[in-house]
């Protein structure tokens, strides 16, 4: 090889030495603007996968990356063994990162006893699509309970609708319990089948919490007329309790006596849950 072809391979190696230099310069200058931008960079976990609602998790369901720290939301879970066992309480969908109130640890079942508020006491009523809200309640849902009785005897007999309960929190519809991981697991065989509860609608009883004087209200009634009760539903946020005259066919057709309504509005409004 001639001198000018040294010097010719010498200066090549020089410029792509150069060039190399100022890309990472460049690369360096990004991701400083970038750090300045979004704040420094830390890991975070992201599922791999699509997860199904009520699937457990895996280590092949988890992928570590790296996000910008403002672009990481706060509930992030940053280490895939504080995940690896627990359950997708909804879909995750592949990319999204894990948050802490999408999945929960199944463990043993805490039962229903630890729900039930101190003083208070856990009643069980039946109930089906039409007096039930079409069963579109859930547990940690908030009613009223209305019962529909006769009352007098004879010719004197007539039927009356009063709001025994208003407010009442419901601890469970059928199998699945508030605060309690909703999937059932069955053994057929060798084979273990697990059905989710968050979409059950076969439920045919509701367990409710009422206080002592009111359980026993509740288990009069259905003892002696146990289709009689019905559930209306509250939003989330309305604990309003109001003093409600009982509904008879007169009230109905406005042909109520203004005394006798006075004296049924006196009456206190019923209890219900106090949390």
């Amino acid at each position: 090889m001639n001198r000018n072809e040294t010097r010719t391979l010498w200066i090549s190696i020089f410029a792509a030495l150069f060039a190399v230099f100022l890309l990472y310069s460049y690369t360096q200058e990004k991701s400083s603007q970038l750090t300045r931008q979004f704040g420094a960079k830390d890991r975070v976990v992201i599922a791999a996968v699509d997860i199904n609602e009520m699937q457990t998790i895996d280590e092949t369901m988890l992928q570590i990356v790296e996000r910008p720290q403002d672009f990481i939301q706060p509930s992030a879970f940053k280490n895939p063994e504080d995940i690896v066992g627990r359950v997708a309480l909804a879909p995750i969908r592949k990319d999204e990162q894990i948050l802490e109130n999408k999945v929960m640890e199944p463990g043993p079942l805490t039962g229903l006893a630890l729900q039930v508020a101190p003083t208070r006491r856990a009643v069980t009523i039946p109930v089906d699509e039409m007096r039930g809200v079409a069963k579109l309640i859930k547990p940690g849902d908030r009613i009223d309970i209305i019962a529909a009785l006769d009352v007098g005897r004879g010719s004197n007999q007539r039927r009356e609708v009063k709001t025994l309960m208003q407010d009442v929190v419901i601890l469970a519809t059928g199998l699945r319990v508030v605060h309690e991981l909703p999937r059932l697991f069955e053994t057929q065989g060798s084979n273990e089948y697990v059905t989710n509860l968050r979409a059950d609608t076969n439920f045919s009883t509701i367990t409710i919490e009422a206080t002592p004087k009111e359980a026993q209200d509740l288990i009069y009634i259905l003892s002696t007329s146990p289709s009689s009760l019905f559930l209306t539903l509250r939003h989330p946020s309305d604990h309003q309790k109001t003093n409600l005259p009982v509904s008879t066919v007169e009230s109905v057709l406005g042909q109520v006596n203004p005394a006798t309504l006075q004296q049924q509005l006196r009456q206190p409004a019923s209890g219900g849950s106090r949390r």
